[in-house]
């Protein structure tokens, strides 16, 4: 699979010039115009120049501004094509939130957002992600402030699902046995969104130098811990993201360990199984009792 526009932004961010940051920007928040105009122009509109809005493509990866520019049109007419449930909502929702209408706003919002996720849902990336899961012996999963509560229920499910999943719980947890362990192949997984902790940033980026694997799950290319990772998923959600935007993480995140599952087959069945009946055995539940 070729990388698009946008995952070349994210991988080669880091070693971009000022300049090019700065076109990098333009490109992912203005790509319409890029599609219909010529590098001098984009130069000016970005206070660059034309040789380095070439040199930029070049970055890239790029044969030449002409094949990124060809990439981009190609890419807004596939967009095109998927957008809608937002802009269709936002259309027919003009009216202000009140005492009445905030259980209809709030659902009709999420399911939206959520529409508008699976439109946008690269499957190809989703594989990668499930692959990086599937292939490690380790996993830490780390998430601060309110991205903690979801950080929480993927740790749980996955170590239910795989096994030697671990939540790193920050200054509580042990950085140093999970950072200096790394005889075992282990992947990171790191949520994160603004406004960013640092102790995430860090963790992930000390993880990296001692060999992990690392699956971002964040906002988008330029997000600070996205030029760190092998896999990046993207989650687009209403602001703010803290209380407006967990319906749709939870989705990205219910689709990924679906895709677990799916991938585990039998072997994932068979642990379920197990898993259930070692439950029932430390566990009394309420309404198992059989009737007699």
């Amino acid at each position: 699979m070729k990388a698009n526009v946008k995952e070349r932004i994210r991988t080669h961010f880091a070693g971009l010039t000022a300049s090019q940051r700065m076109i990098s920007r333009f490109v992912l928040d203005k790509p319409n115009l890029i599609a219909v105009h010529t590098a001098k122009k984009i130069g000016e509109l970005t206070s660059t120049s034309e040789s380095t809005v070439i040199r930029f493509s070049y970055a890239l990866g790029y044969s030449g501004y002409g094949e990124m520019q060809e990439e981009i049109r190609r890419t807004l007419l596939i967009s095109d094509q998927l957008r809608g449930p937002i802009e269709k909502h936002q259309e027919a929702s003009g009216e202000r939130v009140t005492s009445e209408n905030f259980v209809q706003q709030a659902l009709e919002t999420d399911i939206a957002y959520i529409q508008q996720a699976l439109a946008n849902a690269d499957v190809a990336l989703f594989r990668k992600a499930i692959e990086l899961i599937m292939s490690v012996d380790k996993i830490v999963v780390v998430g601060f402030r309110w991205c903690h509560i979801p950080a929480t229920w993927l740790s749980n499910a996955l170590n239910t699902l795989k096994g030697d999943t671990h939540l790193y719980q920050g200054a509580i947890g042990n950085a140093d046995y999970l950072i200096t362990e790394h005889s075992k192949k282990w992947l990171v997984i790191a949520l994160s969104f603004p406004r960013h902790p640092s102790e995430t940033i860090a963790f992930v980026k000390a993880a990296k130098t001692v060999g992990a694997q690392v699956l971002a799950i964040t906002e988008g290319e330029l997000s600070p811990i996205s030029a760190e990772a092998d896999v990046m998923l993207k989650v687009t959600t209403p602001q703010p993201v803290a209380t407006n935007g967990m319906p749709t993480l939870f989705s990205i995140l219910n689709a990924l360990v679906e895709g677990v599952m799916a991938a585990g087959g039998d072997e994932i069945t068979h642990r379920l199984q197990q898993y259930d009946e070692i439950s029932s055995t430390f566990y009394s539940f309420t309404g198992d009792e059989e009737d007699e």
